[in-house]
């Protein structure tokens, strides 16, 4: 099922010397039960398509719809918290909470109450491999690979149907890597989530059922 939809959209802006043109004229949509990878050198535009389509950006022109509703319209920190989760290369971990707090803080701000948050916050974690053990550690005592499946569970447990990945395995040797792309593959897979991937591995984008291959601001296929 079609849920989320770039509509010709560009996005351009000012810096101190001239006009850039980040995104041009790029279409594309995305379905639950499916992985995507966007691909393409610094620079080509695919993080900035990425921030679009978690809607942390307003296209300068054409839309972003999800559900066919264009993202403009709604409440988009609603959208991030409730529909998108984005799981970013830094990881944005809360250093002085712990793992299963860092997966807890968005279900809170949801409403969701502490004793269903912390359960749903567990099982998310165990989830990507982290043990109980790990539960209470910050993550300055986790290894990258750890601190990045928190990221993931963090994603797991909000139900998000899409989960957006900006370089997920930008910072984690081949080994960690791997194994975050095939939880990544499973939350499409057997979760029926849309997962959308930016990367610049084109090993690891091979793994995706769908690749959009970003050059210059705008986009080609490949299957």
């Amino acid at each position: 099922m079609e849920i989320l939809k770039a509509d010709n959209v560009s996005f351009s802006y000012i810096n101190r010397f001239q006009r850039v043109d980040a995104v041009k004229n790029v279409s594309c949509a995305f379905e639950t039960g499916k992985a995507y990878a966007i691909v393409g050198k610094s620079g080509s535009g695919k993080t900035t398509l990425l921030s679009m389509l978690g809607g942390l950006e307003n296209p300068t022109e054409g839309e972003v719809l999800f559900k066919e509703t264009p993202l403009r319209t709604l409440d988009r920190d609603a959208y991030r918290r409730d529909s998108a989760a984005v799981i970013y290369q830094s990881l944005n971990l809360f250093p002085l909470l712990t793992a299963v707090e860092n997966v807890m803080y968005p279900l809170k701000l949801k409403g969701v109450p502490a004793a269903e948050a912390k359960k749903r916050a567990e099982d998310a974690l165990r989830s990507v491999g982290i043990s109980e053990t790990q539960f209470k550690r910050l993550p300055s005592r986790l290894s990258g690979g750890e601190q990045q499946r928190v990221a993931i569970a963090r994603a797991i447990a909000s139900n998000a149907e899409l989960i957006l990945a900006d370089e997920p395995t930008g910072n984690l040797d081949i080994t960690n890597g791997d194994q975050v792309v095939s939880i990544l593959l499973r939350l499409a897979h057997e979760e029926n989530r849309c997962v959308i991937i930016v990367t610049h591995d084109l090993e690891i984008a091979a793994e995706a059922d769908e690749i959009l291959m970003m050059k210059d601001g705008m986009m080609e296929r490949e299957e």
